[in-house]
């Protein structure tokens, strides 16, 4: 008999829309507290919340695991660290849009590395007029964020690799609520030299928590029932939406404006994203950030 709960369940599509929403939304609203904490202080903020949230729901067993397990738990979770302090750093330098459309050609050049199809050429040469017609406007952009967002992208694709590993080697979300508690604990000594002072502040407290539910918990678990009825193909298509929705979030939450050439340089990596995903089916991209 189904259960009330599942037959209550929105459609996958829907639940993947609301993870990207939520997620972008966060990442606008993180923005604008850069004023009262510094980046980095909230990402470890994030990523601390995250964690306690996702270990309080999983419970993941540690017996049993192996030398090897916890390696790659542990490259997963530097992966995790690095790529969001990244792209907040990011974000605190050029607008969300152009900073997620530079971070997304990270997955979407494993999609290509997965495709053996020559035609994809044309796709990967898509994304790089998208990331060439980001520099023709160069009022917004600064290239340290540039910089970042690029390795945030490279981050994204360690994720995605070890992603698969770690859920190889771990049920659930085990992985990845072991992987945010060690991303929380090597970026913990950052705080020392951080703009971290904010955080003595019970409105920056409630945000920063508001920021990890909406980034994180939120994504992860509609992810997680989604993909229990989803395509990879469908799914990695919806995914393509991140740098779009990046850019609206951006103007809704933000007032960030992007000039013609910059949302032409959008559309390009979208598009350019939902042709090698649906190319490449077998590729996958969760949402880290």
């Amino acid at each position: 008999m189904r259960s009330p709960v599942a037959s209550v369940t929105p459609p996958p599509v829907v639940l993947v829309l609301l993870g990207i929403t939520t997620l972008q939304v966060g990442a606008a609203v993180a923005k604008t507290l850069f004023d009262e904490v510094g980046p980095t202080a909230l990402v470890w903020l994030r990523l601390a919340v995250s964690a306690l949230v996702l270990l309080a729901l999983t419970r993941p067993r540690l017996r049993g695991l192996a030398g090897r397990d916890w390696l790659v738990v542990a490259g997963f979770g530097a992966c995790l660290a690095t790529m969001n302090w990244a792209i907040y750093q990011s974000f605190a330098r050029i607008p969300l849009g152009i900073a997620v459309t530079i971070e997304f050609v990270g997955p979407l050049t494993v999609a290509l590395l997965g495709s053996r199809r020559a035609r994809d050429l044309v796709w990967a040469g898509l994304a790089a007029l998208g990331v060439v017609l980001l520099g023709a406007e160069r009022a917004d952009l600064d290239l340290v964020g540039v910089l970042l967002a690029a390795l945030a992208g490279l981050m994204w694709a360690g994720y995605i690799l070890l992603s698969g590993a770690v859920g190889r080697r771990l049920e659930g979300l085990d992985g990845l609520a072991l992987a945010s508690g060690v991303a929380a604990l090597l970026l913990a000594p950052a705080l020392l030299v951080a703009d971290s002072a904010g955080l003595a502040d019970p409105r920056v407290l409630l945000l920063g928590a508001l920021v990890a539910l909406l980034s994180s918990v939120v994504p992860y678990s509609c992810e997680l029932v989604a993909l229990r009825t989803m395509s990879p193909a469908v799914f990695g298509i919806l995914m393509s939406l991140e740098p779009a929705a990046a850019a609206l979030a951006g103007i809704a939450v933000v007032g960030e404006t992007l000039q013609p050439l910059q949302w032409l340089a959008v559309a390009c990596v979208v598009v350019a994203s939902v042709g090698a995903t649906r190319r490449a089916a077998a590729v996958v991209a969760p949402v880290p950030d």
